[in-house]
């Protein structure tokens, strides 16, 4: 996460009853630093949203315990409600697996967002709870999904194959991309280019 993303996202502004995932005051300094959790997810050079792991997957109000690494994040607000979402929090899982090989990843997703809730539940997350916010109130659902290092979960169209690198299933299976690996502008894939890994 650079200084120069950590200032335009704390920028961004999301339209009702999404506003509560603002993060207006937050310091960009925090957000930029190793200590905060916070990951730039790009698109070449451009800043398309972020994964986050540790305490600001948390919400005041749940409880929470050590047996799961809690992960949250978001998209530019322009980018919201375009069907992005799963391959935006599949890199992130993805990431997550890769960097910190937790047990299991929870998800806490206001009760409101059924768009986040359907990915994540599409992505193999169970409810395990939900609670009402300490600050406002507002309901809250708590979902988990077991790890296993040995056996990731099932590829679908649109998925990444470590076995396989370059090969892509946006129009199905057995779809590879040119050996420039560049990607139609159609392409939504977690496992192309367009979709970098998140970073600092």
């Amino acid at each position: 996460m650079t200084a120069a993303f950590a200032a335009d996202m704390v920028s961004w502004r999301y339209p009702a009853p999404y506003d509560l995932y603002d993060l207006a005051g937050t310091d960009p300094g925090f957000l930029a630093s190793p200590a905060s959790g916070f990951f730039a997810l790009t698109e070449g050079d451009e800043l398309i949203g972020f994964r986050s792991f540790g305490q600001d997957g948390r919400v005041p109000g749940g409880s929470y315990d050590s047996s799961a690494l809690d992960t949250g994040g978001g998209l530019r607000p322009d980018l919201t409600g375009q069907g992005l979402g799963r391959e935006a929090i599949s890199a992130g899982l993805e990431f997550g697996r890769r960097e910190f090989a937790p047990a299991a990843f929870r998800v806490t997703v206001a009760s409101f967002n059924e768009r986040a809730l359907r990915v994540v539940r599409s992505l193999g997350f169970g409810a395990i709870g939900s609670f009402l916010a300490a600050g406002d109130g507002r309901s809250f659902e708590i979902l988990v999904r077991p790890e296993s290092a040995g056996n990731p979960p099932p590829s679908r169209p649109g998925t990444r194959h470590p076995a396989r690198p370059g090969t892509c299933h946006p129009a199905g299976p057995g779809t590879r991309h040119p050996a420039t690996r560049s990607c139609p502008a159609s392409c939504r894939s977690s496992c192309c280019p367009r979709w970098r890994q998140p970073h600092r």
